[in-house]
């Protein structure tokens, strides 16, 4: 299993990125998607998953961002707005059925004041 994830940068406050996650070596169509993200010095947390009856937010995102996935491309994307600083963290991808088995690699983001 493969989950290849891109997108992250450099944003100021306010502004908007949209992460991808390419998954390959799963079915795609039976597993649940999610992100993840980790600040430096504090413990990865939850921040969106999805499965095929929707989505699920952490509070801290809940408005900002937004999960999708594509059953074509085997692919979910996680579109960030309204970013700010604390949202500063790399973001990994997950997919599992009932726990989060696979892991990306993750990809930075970084949100200047």
């Amino acid at each position: 299993v493969q989950l290849q994830a891109s997108g992250g940068g450099l944003v100021q406050a306010g502004g908007s990125l949209s992460l991808s996650c390419a998954a390959s070596g799963l079915t795609f169509s039976s597993v649940n998607m999610g992100w993840f993200r980790q600040a430096p010095g504090k413990e990865r947390e939850f921040v969106a998953g999805i499965s095929w009856n929707g989505g699920t937010y952490a509070d801290s995102v809940k408005g900002r961002f937004f999960i999708s996935r594509d059953g074509a491309k085997n692919t979910v994307y996680l579109q960030m707005n309204s970013l700010k600083p604390e949202d500063t963290a790399v973001y990994y991808c997950a997919a599992g059925s009932c726990t989060y088995d696979y892991w990306g690699q993750g990809t930075q983001v970084t949100v200047s004041s």
